[in-house]
């Protein structure tokens, strides 16, 4: 490989991406410097612009460049209504299918005691001062399906609960589609379970 340590830097720092390994990395350093140094000016100021300015929304913790998101200030969101996501990656998938017109809290992780990760350290207190503001009525818990995300839906759905709070659980079940022979059992069961 080019003896040069800017080289070198640029591969260790796309490897800092989840699932990019050495040789994707450097594929990806070559390609840019190779064939596209626009773009790799390009991806550098818009990766430095994103670092400095885009924020926490300090309503519902999604990103942001402003103090309050534009989901949070827009008054045609149902605000009784509060869906609690683990990441602001996992609002963006339930905002795209366009049938959720409520409010967001986004956890900014998953409760997981074996790296450490307490209530506080995704602001559950936050989410319950949220959730008890008097306006919300309802808390959707859409949190992911493995065994962390139940954990956290657990928690959450108990802690509210006892505060006199409507408590709703995402649904899980059969893709549209699907053939049962090729779906997880673990999904198959819980549809099972979950059957209306």
């Amino acid at each position: 490989m080019a003896d040069s340590h800017s080289l070198e830097a640029l591969i260790q720092a796309l490897r800092r991406l989840p699932g990019v390994g050495v040789k994707s990395a450097q594929r990806m350093a070559f390609h840019l410097l190779q064939h596209d140094r626009e773009g790799a000016r390009l991806l550098a100021r818009a990766l430095a612009d994103a670092a400095d300015h885009i924020k926490h929304c300090e309503r519902c913790h999604t990103f942001t460049e402003n103090t309050i998101c534009s989901t949070c200030l827009d008054p045609r969101r149902d605000a009784t209504k509060l869906c609690v996501v683990e990441t602001p990656a996992d609002q963006s998938a339930l905002e795209r299918t366009a049938a959720y017109k409520g409010m967001y809290f986004v956890l900014m992780g998953k409760l997981s005691p074996l790296d450490g990760i307490g209530p506080k350290d995704i602001g559950l207190q936050k989410l319950f001062a949220r959730a008890t503001d008097g306006v919300v009525q309802e808390v959707i818990l859409a949190t992911n399906f493995t065994a962390e995300g139940e954990a956290t839906a657990h928690v959450i759905g108990e802690a509210l609960k006892s505060r006199g709070l409507q408590v709703t659980r995402l649904a899980r079940g059969v893709p549209a589609g699907s053939e049962l022979e090729y779906v997880d059992l673990g999904t198959i069961a819980h549809a099972l379970v979950d059957r209306r």
